[in-house]
C-alpha cells in the first residue's frame, strides 16, 4: 500500500507540471469559464480522462507505433489545427457581445465532448502519451493492475484539481475584472489558440511529402 501511495503521489506531481503548463486545454477553459462557470474546468477533464483510458487501453495493446506514426501525426495536426482555429474564431465572434454575467450553467454533454476533442486534436499528447506516458505506466505495472490505477488516479487528479483551481478563478475573478480587461483576457486565448492551430496545420503538412 506505501507503494502505491508514492505512485500516486509522483504521478501527481508529474502531472501538475504538465496541467500547468499552457496550452489549448487552458486556453479554451478560460474562454468558456467566463460565459458557463465553474463547473467548465471540471467537465473539461471528464472528457480528457476518459479518451485517456481509451489511449491507455490501446497503448497496451501495442497501438503506439501506430498512434505516432507520420500520417497519424498528419491526420491529427491538420483536424486538430482546423478545429482549434474554429474553436478559435468562435471566441473572437463572441467578443463584442461579451459581458460580465454568466450566460447559462454548464450541463449536457457538450463540455465533456469539447475537452476530449481538445485532448485529440493535439498529436502531441498522443506522443508523450506514447512515449514519455508508456514509461511510467509500464514502470507502475511492476505493481500489477493497481499500480496502473494509481498512476492513472494520481494524474488525472492532477488535471482535475488545477482545472477546477482555474475555472473557480476565473468564474468568480471575472466580476472583479473591467469589461475591457475581461474582453481582452479571452481575445489572448483566442490568439493563443490560432497560434496553436496554425503550428500545427504547418506541423502537419511538413510531414505531408514524406507520408505521401
Amino acid at each position: 500500500m506505501e507503494n502505491l501511495w508514492i505512485i500516486i503521489l509522483s504521478s501527481l506531481t508529474i502531472g501538475f507540471s504538465g496541467a500547468m503548463m499552457p496550452g489549448p486545454m487552458l486556453s479554451a477553459t478560460i474562454g468558456e469559464s467566463g460565459k458557463r462557470g465553474w463547473q467548465v474546468g471540471p467537465l473539461f477533464i471528464v472528457g480528457h480522462g476518459v479518451l485517456e483510458l481509451i489511449l491507455l487501453a490501446g497503448l497496451f495493446l501495442g497501438l503506439a507505433p501506430l498512434l505516432t506514426s507520420g500520417t497519424a501525426f498528419l491526420v491529427i495536426a491538420l483536424g486538430g489545427g482546423i478545429f482549434m482555429a474554429w474553436m478559435a474564431w468562435g471566441m473572437f465572434r463572441s467578443l463584442p457581445g461579451l459581458t460580465l454575467e454568466t450566460e447559462g450553467e454548464a450541463k449536457g454533454g457538450f463540455l465533456p465532448l469539447t475537452g476530449a476533442l481538445m485532448s485529440l486534436a493535439n498529436p502531441y499528447w498522443i506522443i508523450w502519451w506514447s512515449t514519455i506516458g508508456l514509461g511510467y505506466v509500464l514502470g507502475a505495472r511492476e505493481r500489477g493492475f493497481s499500480g496502473v490505477a494509481a498512476f492513472f488516479a494520481g494524474h488525472i487528479l492532477a488535471d482535475l484539481i488545477w482545472y477546477t483551481f482555474v475555472s473557480v478563478g476565473i468564474h468568480r475573478g471575472k466580476k472583479l475584472l473591467p469589461l475591457s480587461l475581461y474582453r481582452g483576457l479571452i481575445a489572448l486565448c483566442a490568439l493563443f489558440l490560432t497560434g496553436y492551430a496554425l503550428y500545427l496545420l504547418a506541423s502537419g503538412l511538413r510531414t505531408w511529402a514524406p507520408v505521401s
